[in-house]
């Protein structure tokens, strides 16, 4: 899913919103989001997961194509952890077994 398919969800469930206002919406959740993980915060989605920033520490590491050892500085990164209702429900889904179009089932 992309950001212009959530807000076309958006639209297609609330009518009453325009598609400009669907658009505002998702980038003012995203743009609150990326500022409170550049601040330090975690945040917490219940039922879905979080998303906290981890250090990395200053590292050598190899150029892949030429095998020289480079210098990798510290960094910060966004990572996500999925919750435990998501990670159920996905996998409830890849285990369910798939009808084929067009089989019926008679015996």
């Amino acid at each position: 899913m992309t950001k212009r398919d959530l807000i076309d969800e958006i639209v297609r469930l609330y009518p009453n919103y325009s598609r400009r206002d669907a658009e505002v919406i998702v980038n003012s959740v995203f743009e609150s989001m990326t500022e409170a993980l550049c601040a330090g915060n975690r945040i917490e989605i219940r039922g879905f997961g979080s998303f906290v920033v981890k250090e990395r520490k200053a590292r050598e590491g190899r150029n892949p194509k030429t095998g020289e050892i480079v210098a990798v500085a510290a960094k910060r990164v966004p990572f996500f952890k999925v919750g435990k209702e998501l990670r159920l429900r996905v996998d409830r889904m890849s285990t369910e077994p798939r009808a084929a179009s067009g089989e019926s089932s008679s015996s």
